[in-house]
């Protein structure tokens, strides 16, 4: 059996994301999105994701490279005087694990965001965090503990296949970022399986982020492996430093073009596909637990 999860991360990020993904989500073969809480068109996003109810949402929880829900005052250790985080993760890693009145900030805003996503009176699909830093093994505590108060049904699992490695531009530094992740996502998976929560086999999107085009697409899903698949991509209406400063170079057109295409449908129906959010997975997997 093949589930296809098809996802828009940055939801909310900005006007031009939030139309890209009403257009795919009416017209294309987007099924999810991940909204961002503290990001400046988020009521906006809201307001689609009301006016879509096929569409399941999740939260993309932000703690690099965004905007916090909460003021600056209440986690100075962790924003800038604008309410942004910064975008060095291995050494706000290393203070997430370190220091515990860092901790104790980090877990307020994770709280927060949460309970914003919650405010919105929307159902919470799933977890996720920006730049996969869920993977730090003291966010996924806190967002295992903090998520299980909300309800939170499934987390992303950002375990991908190795072949896509070998294509990315880079390919030498894909194979090795592919390495390092291994002990990462191991531990993950255990966690998510003692916890019960859901999550995909496979995702697609990390070794071309930004450049998930039809072509891309396309031979994804010629390649497509049993189990739950995650595709994510970063559509909007316009692309690169029109949507983030940190965005330079992403192709944010094309990726809405491909979740328009008829060649992407059609290639959907052909691989025998099943398709939606992570709301269609079981909250728990008896054989996988037995096996834990």
């Amino acid at each position: 059996m093949k589930l296809l999860i098809v996802t828009a991360d940055d939801f909310g990020l900005h006007a031009a994301v939030n139309r890209a993904v009403g257009q795919a989500a009416a017209e294309g073969v987007l099924t999810t999105a991940s909204l961002m809480m503290g990001a400046p068109a988020v009521t906006d996003a809201v307001r689609c994701a009301r006016e879509l109810p096929d569409l399941s949402v999740g939260l993309h929880l932000v703690l690099a490279d965004g905007w916090s829900v909460l003021p600056q005052r209440s986690i100075p250790a962790l924003v800038d005087a604008q309410g942004r985080f910064g975008n060095n993760m291995v050494r706000d890693g290393v203070r997430f694990f370190a220091l515990p009145a860092v901790r104790r900030q980090l877990e307020a805003e994770i709280r927060a965001q949460f309970q914003a996503f919650a405010d919105t009176g929307l159902t919470l699909d799933h977890v996720n965090a920006h730049k996969h830093f869920h993977l730090h093994p003291t966010l996924l505590e806190m967002l295992l503990r903090i998520g299980a108060e909300f309800g939170a049904p499934a987390m992303r699992l950002p375990r991908e296949p190795a072949w896509v490695a070998r294509r990315a531009v880079r390919p030498i530094a894909g194979r090795a970022i592919a390495g390092l992740l291994c002990p990462w996502l191991a531990l993950m998976r255990r966690r998510l399986r003692a916890a019960g929560i859901a999550h995909n086999d496979y995702v697609f999107g990390m070794s071309h982020s930004g450049a998930m085009d039809e072509a891309r697409l396309l031979e994804i899903l010629g390649n497509l492996p049993d189990g739950v698949t995650e595709i994510y991509l970063h559509p909007a209406v316009e692309s690169g430093t029109a949507i983030a400063p940190s965005m330079r170079g992403y192709r944010h057109a094309d990726e809405l073009a491909a979740l328009l295409s008829p060649r992407v449908r059609a290639a959907i129906t052909g691989c025998g596909a099943q398709m939606g959010g992570f709301r269609r997975l079981s909250t728990t997997r008896p054989a996988e637990r037995r096996a834990a």
